[in-house]
C-alpha cells in the first residue's frame, strides 16, 4: 500500500503496519487508522492517519523523559508534540498522552488526572 504525505512524500507500507486505535485520538475520533514514522536522524515520531494523510501528529517517547511515567502494561507512551521555530517554545503533552502497542498494532489515548502531568512541559531546556 502507498500513503502520500506532505512530510514524507510517497510512503509504501504493509497493512500490517497500520496501528489502530478503536476510539480516535481526542477531537479526531473518526480516524482510526495510523502509521507510526520515524526519520533515520530524527528524534520524533510521526503518528499519520492513513485515511487523511494531512492529519499527522509529532510524537516524542515519554520514557526518554521519565523513567517514572503512568505506565500502562504492553504499550509505550508518547506525548504529543507542540512544535515552535524556536526549540524554546516546543513543548511536549504529557497529560493527554498516546498509548501504542508495537506487537498488537493498536493504541488509545488517556487523560492522566494529575496535576505532576503538565498539558506544556517544556522539552529542551535553555543553557
Amino acid at each position: 500500500m502507498k500513503l502520500k504525505t506532505d512530510q514524507f512524500g510517497e510512503v509504501e507500507f504493509q497493512e500490517e503496519k497500520i496501528i489502530s486505535f478503536e476510539n480516535g485520538i481526542l477531537g479526531f475520533e473518526e480516524l482510526k487508522r495510523f502509521l507510526l514514522i520515524s526519520e533515520d536522524e530524527g528524534i520524533f515520531y510521526w503518528l499519520t492517519s492513513v485515511d487523511q494523510p494531512e492529519i499527522v501528529f509529532p510524537l516524542f517517547p515519554i520514557n526518554l523523559l521519565m523513567e517514572n511515567y503512568k505506565q500502562n502494561e504492553g504499550y509505550e507512551p508518547f506525548g504529543i508534540v507542540k512544535l515552535d521555530k524556536d526549540p524554546a517554545n516546543i513543548t511536549i503533552n504529557l497529560k493527554a498522552p498516546i498509548y501504542i502497542n508495537h506487537e498488537d498494532k493498536n493504541g488509545f489515548q488517556k487523560i492522566i488526572d494529575s496535576e505532576a502531568y503538565p498539558v506544556d512541559y517544556q522539552l529542551f531546556v535553555k543553557n
